[in-house]
């Protein structure tokens, strides 16, 4: 059996049975075999659950198309990195708990040659991906977690909290839930104004 295949049975168990309910006794029964056979490709679980999450995050997010500002290019890299995350259940949790491995933190310096090709130090850099990964990944926890509560039944009717929280309600009516496509575009246009302001003023320092 390859490793790939028991990766990609395993992702399929996670759509499944979500991230707790993942173990190597119900991949091992998925793939018809005894456990002691899937620890000839991993270790533990922690280095399948790893292995998962390389696979997951897959192709690198390539750098800026031809004539895209560097705002562009990150916004377009932030919402396709929430889509990989949300394409499994509980796969913002599956990432969070991983390690990404060699060939993430080469695509990671890829990126980074891109930004300062793009008059970005390497510290702006640094730090301009760096946050709106950590603010997307963030952003899934919280988005997929709903989505569970949800399922379990343990949402909020909004007639019932207006009484108590009438302004929260006021701006979910408004504008969405926290959690909706246009909250996660409001706070990445924050996060990139932050961005463009920080280097416009170290622009005017120097």
């Amino acid at each position: 059996m390859a490793r790939d295949t028991v990766v990609r049975a395993a992702l399929e168990l996670l759509d499944e049975v979500g991230l707790d309910g993942l173990t190597v006794r119900r991949l091992a029964a998925r793939l018809g075999v005894q456990n002691p056979a899937l620890y000839w490709h991993f270790r533990n679980k922690q280095e399948l659950l790893d292995e998962m999450s390389r696979e997951l995050l897959g192709p690198d997010m390539g750098g800026p198309r031809d004539g895209e500002t560097w705002r562009d290019w990150l916004a377009r890299r932030a919402h396709r990195y929430r889509r990989i995350l949300l394409s499994h259940r509980d796969g913002a949790r599956l990432v969070a708990g991983s390690d990404p491995g060699p060939a993430v933190a080469r695509a990671f310096e890829k990126e980074l040659k891109a930004l300062t090709g793009l008059g970005f130090t390497p510290a702006e850099g640094l730090h301009a991906i760096s946050s709106l990964s950590h603010y997307t990944l963030g952003f899934v926890l919280n988005e997929q977690g709903r989505r569970d509560r949800q399922a379990r039944g343990a949402g909020h009717d909004l007639a019932e909290y207006a009484a108590e929280f009438p302004l929260t309600v006021a701006g979910v009516r408004e504008s969405g839930a926290p959690t909706s496509d246009e909250a996660f575009a409001h706070g990445l246009r924050l996060i990139l104004d932050g961005i463009a302001a920080t280097r416009n003023s170290s622009t005017n320092l120097s």
